[in-house]
């Protein structure tokens, strides 16, 4: 929902105080420049009145091929003699805004704004309004930065690609790797980031067509490595089959467009089976005729130099160009466009209509922004200013946000929570423990950054605080000695390890899982040492193998903050001292060193044990964890029970083709041992849908807030089936000792199905079993 703050009592006499002083002079705010002005106003394109595509096309007929030209790149030239200004397409709000991106500026009138967590930890909540609450505040931020000339209106987040491989340095910025969630992230972000329905409720607004603010789902598809071996994002083919592509990379995007409704997607760099992503066909395609897509879609920055620069898959720079605007891209982060499209319309590469066409998207998205309806400042957004940035709601909604996604991973005879009243002394160690940087890639500059030091010296009586290492990469031992002795001298220890975005971030992957340098080694020989069993933060985005930690009974407690954001101090200093009952779950698994030997660059989620391949990510991965999909402790122990939910589905023997005769052969049948069909042979799978209503019971003396997953498992093991599946999730409240009820939607041929060898999808016949922890019910899907 959109809030007004009122301006503070300061800044009420302040601006009195420059009414009644006439010889006070300030800068003049830099509003946005904006097309539709006077004289300009009386152009077909700015009468609101007509239908977007048809002010579009009206603007297209006016401009001349090389005005054209002109706006096929992020950075937009103006057309003077419309009165159309210049326009910065890239900005960039994963997590709130951030500084990559050229659109925003952090030097005007609004110097910071909200920093909530990296996306893998809010996406640890498992909460969708959480998500869509995010996507909200961060677009409010925006949009008030837009009215003080300092961001644009056009967003390229969220990033939902799956986080395939443990080692990929942007793993941290996507919502983990199971499609289903990252769908449903993409989705709730896209809603609030664009002006779902909270916006629309307060203003009373009908128009579907309009959007708050443009979000841009990327990037499309199947990226995942940075630089591994001889690979290089630039140069990479993902080789993916399509069963792969149907039911692990593309799901998130299908959910973005079709659900989400998104305006914009990103092309990726990599090659897609041999062809450049941008020049895919198939790929623009699939989005704009089956899914639907009615946006713009954008190149990565510089992707469409790659297709001839680094890929080699173009001739020559003007064949780069014409491959990308002939595959359906509409805009070129970069200049590429800029320098050479005039010349592959000149030698027939590429027509002027393809240039049409893209403006078309482009324009229609800039018109649905309201962006040609004059005075943005008149607009329903005009009246957003500083007074939305860093709203106490919005740093609140960041606490909330890292107390829901901190993750506890150990509690060995539940030794946490401390007890905040007794007092304690503190000893907090590890370089990352005292930095105010939290945020991970893609953060902007936060309202009110604190340290993990400075949330936890609010709780302890007595702390005390060393480096242990030097810094993450910790090559040295210099600073055990010290940190041993605070050690030994307090009540408990708290260690904070992990990793930073100087072991994974864009453009750089890890090579190992461990801790980085001496760090175990600093761990262990502190937890020696100690009084008490010490407890164990773990930092960054990526998994780790702390299996050492994970067995030592020295160890009492691991909990994984990620990069929790600007509250992540306070959050974490709640948890460890029993304010807030934790309730985190990975939405990555954590996998052991020796997954490294896996190649980086194999992109097959199913295991091929012939040849020693173990799968990858918890639906597909038979090889040994640190911790699973799903993993995360209370400070509660929990019990669940099925109130309702069908035993039975039924199935119409008559398909869209007419009446069934037989599904498979007789050998097939024999070789899957289980009867299925395709989905899309079903007349209405609408019908298939239902409830299941759960109990949830909160076994333990402390409230707290708990996720319930449920999942899947097939009637019989089948040639390509997962070994588990996430049919649904929902994170509710409970009171202690005391029951509550929930219910997860199940759609059994999005969810109960998977692809086979061609990328259909196939739903099973035969005994399902849904599970919620150790509880099991069965539902049955047959034939009539």
């Amino acid at each position: 929902m959109l809030h007004h703050q009122p301006t503070s009592i300061f800044f009420f006499f302040f601006t009195l105080l420059l009414i009644h002083l006439p010889h006070f002079t300030t800068a003049p705010i830099p509003f946005p420049d904006y097309p539709c002005q006077p004289p300009h106003h009386h152009h077909l394109f700015c009468d609101k009145s007509l239908p977007i595509q048809t002010r579009a096309t009206s603007l297209i007929s006016l401009l001349s091929l090389s005005e054209k030209i002109t706006q096929l790149s992020n950075n937009a030239s103006s057309i003077p003699n419309l009165g159309i200004p210049s326009y910065q397409w890239w900005s960039e709000s994963l997590h709130g805004i951030a500084t990559n991106g050229p659109g925003i500026d952090f030097n005007g009138t609004i110097k910071s704004a909200t920093d909530f967590p990296q996306v893998i930890v809010s996406a640890s909540s498992f909460n969708r309004s959480l998500w869509f609450l995010i996507g909200s505040a961060t677009a409010v931020e925006a949009r008030a930065m837009y009215n003080f000339g300092q961001a644009g209106l056009t967003f390229w987040a969220p990033n939902v690609n799956i986080f395939r491989d443990p080692r990929w340095g942007r793993g941290q910025e996507t919502p983990g790797e199971d499609p289903m969630v990252a769908s449903a992230y993409a989705v709730e972000f896209v809603r609030g980031f664009q002006g779902g329905k909270g916006i629309k409720k307060v203003l009373n607004d009908q128009d579907d067509d309009e959007i708050m603010l443009s979000a841009c789902c990327k990037h499309f598809n199947a990226y995942d490595l940075e630089k591994w071996g001889q690979f290089a994002r630039y140069n990479f083919n993902a080789v993916v089959s399509q069963q792969d592509l149907e039911d692990s990379y593309q799901p998130p995007f299908r959910g973005c467009v079709q659900q989400g409704k998104a305006s914009c997607l990103m092309c990726s760099y990599n090659e897609v089976n041999g062809v450049p992503a941008c020049v895919s066909e198939d790929l623009m395609g699939l989005v704009r005729n089956k899914w639907g897509f009615e946006g713009y879609i954008t190149s990565d920055c510089d992707a469409v130099a790659t297709v001839f620069e680094y890929q080699h898959y173009a001739k020559s720079p003007d064949e780069a160009v014409a491959d990308v605007l002939k595959a359906g891209v509409d805009i070129n982060c970069g200049t590429y466009m800029l320098r050479h499209t005039k010349s592959a319309i000149e030698q027939g590469m590429v027509k002027e209509e393809d240039l049409d066409r893209a403006l078309l998207n482009l324009f229609s998205v800039q018109m649905r922004l309201g962006l040609f309806n004059g005075d943005p400042r008149k607009g329903k957004f005009g009246k957003l200013g500083p007074q939305d940035v860093c709203t106490p709601e919005h740093k609140k909604l960041a606490l909330e946000a890292a107390r829901q996604g901190i993750v506890l991973l150990k509690n060995d005879n539940k030794f946490l929570p401390l007890d905040r009243k007794a007092d304690l002394s503190l000893a907090v160690i590890g370089p990352m423990a005292n930095t105010s940087k939290l945020g991970g890639g893609y953060s902007g500059i936060p309202c009110s950054p604190k340290s993990l030091y400075d949330g936890l010296k609010e709780y302890a009586k007595t702390i005390s605080y060393t480096l242990g290492c030097r810094d993450v990469q910790c090559d040295s031992d210099d600073g055990f000695a010290e940190a041993i002795d605070i050690a030994k001298e307090a009540d408990f220890v708290v260690i904070v390890a992990g990793i930073s975005t100087i072991q994974e971030t864009e453009d750089l992957d890890r090579v190992s899982l461990l801790l980085p340098g001496k760090q175990m080694e600093l761990v262990l020989r502190i937890a020696a040492a100690s009084k008490r069993p010490v407890i164990l933060v773990l930092t960054g985005g990526g998994p780790l193998d702390v299996s050492s930690a994970e067995t030592d009974n020295l160890i009492a407690s691991i909990l994984w903050v990620g990069y929790p954001g600007e509250a992540g101090g306070k959050a974490l200093a709640e948890i460890i001292f029993g304010e807030f009952n934790p309730a985190g779950r990975l939405p990555m698994t954590w996998y052991p060193e020796s997954f490294t030997s896996v190649p980086m660059n194999d992109m097959r989620m199913r295991a091929d044990p012939s040849r020693g391949y173990p799968g990858r990510t918890y639906r597909f991965y038979t090889g040994s964890r640190i911790y699973g999909f799903g993993h995360g402790l209370s400070y509660s122990d929990f019990s669940y029970r099925f109130l309702s939910a069908p035993s039975k589905l039924s199935l119409s023997r008559i398909t869209k083709g007419g009446p069934r005769k037989s599904l498979l052969s007789k050998a097939d049948q024999e070789a899957y041992e289980v009867e299925r069909v395709q989905v899309d042979e079903l007349q209405n799978c609408n019908s298939l849908s239902f409830l299941v209503h759960v109990s949830v019971m909160n076994l333990g003396d402390l409230d707290g807030s708990h996720v319930v997953m449920l999942f899947s498992k097939w009637p019989k093991v089948m040639s390509g089936s997962p070994e588990n599946q996430l049919v649904g999730f929902s994170r509710v409240h409970t009171v202690s000792n005391e029951p509550i009820e929930t219910s997860i939607f199940v759609d059994p041929c999005e969810q109960l199905s998977f692809a086979d060898e061609q990328g259909k999808r196939i739903l099973p016949l035969g005994n399902h079993i849904l599970n919620i922890g150790d509880v099991e019910h069965i539902v049955s899907i047959e034939i009539y």
